[in-house]
């Protein structure tokens, strides 16, 4: 399969699409073995009533929010969003783009943000960040190695080799993380070369982050089931019945509530 932007057509419709199942094949071919390593760790942290907490910044928010909580998806996830580094509806004026995106850059806030939850040294800490380099994302995953988690990084790692550390540590996301998994998005992220246009357009690390989030999804689902704690799923009416749906989700809020007062202090 190609690299991005070099299918041979003229339809850059085409070009896309052949891109981002390079993206997928990549995952499947060379980050499996990684990939199931994370799920195992996970599985561990889940069956012992413990956390599986999840934190990016950007649009790696979208990664966070692909694990849980959604259709196909089961408790036992932290998400931490911070609306702050996350914000991209608004673009211009109050809360727009220009200050999300210094935010995440700042060093320092990542302490603050952790500071609010209670670990346990059986959780597992997964930091999506394309980049890898940002010195938010970088204080998040030092500071949950501090308190004795296991850190996982799911970053684009041919691009975050040639970045820079933002941080003052000099560290990136890939030096700190106890394991890598690669989302194998290109250097720069966007994959297709339009004519005309001066720069690629269609960033892969979607693809990619949704392509490991939910591999990872499946592989703690069947770990899970293998002990004898198959996860509260959640799922449509079209699979379990309307009345077994709504049944499932509140069992599995009502799960997740459990699950998640310990990082409150509870």
């Amino acid at each position: 399969m190609p690299r991005s932007g070099t299918f041979d057509s003229s339809d850059v419709a085409l070009r896309y699409l052949a891109a981002a199942e390079g993206v997928l094949a990549r995952v499947r071919e060379t980050q499996l073995s990684a990939i199931r390593q994370a799920a195992s760790r996970c599985a561990d942290a889940i069956a012992r009533r413990g956390l599986v907490h999840l934190f990016g910044s950007g649009h790696s928010r979208m990664a966070v929010e692909e694990m849980f909580p959604r259709y196909g998806s089961f408790p036992g996830f932290h998400p931490i969003v911070e609306l702050s580094l996350t914000n991209h509806t608004q673009v211009v004026g109050a809360n727009g783009q220009r200050q999300a995106m210094a935010i995440e850059r700042m060093e320092g806030l990542g302490e603050p943000i952790l500071r609010n939850f209670v670990f346990r040294d059986y959780d597992v800490m997964i930091v999506f960040s394309t980049s890898g380099n940002k010195g938010v994302s970088v204080d998040v995953a030092l500071g949950a190695k501090q308190r004795g988690l296991f850190v996982v990084a799911v970053i684009a790692a041919e691009y975050s080799a040639l970045l820079e550390s933002e941080h003052s540590s000099g560290r990136t996301l890939a030096d700190i993380a106890d394991l890598v998994i690669d989302n194998c998005a290109p250097p720069g992220d966007s994959m297709v070369v339009v004519p005309g246009v001066d720069a690629r357009i269609g960033p892969g690390s979607t693809i990619g982050n949704t392509a490991v989030v939910n591999v990872l999804k499946v592989l703690i689902a069947e770990d899970l089931a293998a002990r004898g704690q198959p996860p509260l799923v959640l799922a449509s009416a079209l699979e379990l019945g309307e009345a077994a749906s709504r049944e499932r989700f509140e069992a599995a809020y009502d799960d997740y509530r459990e699950r998640i007062k310990v990082v409150y202090g509870g």
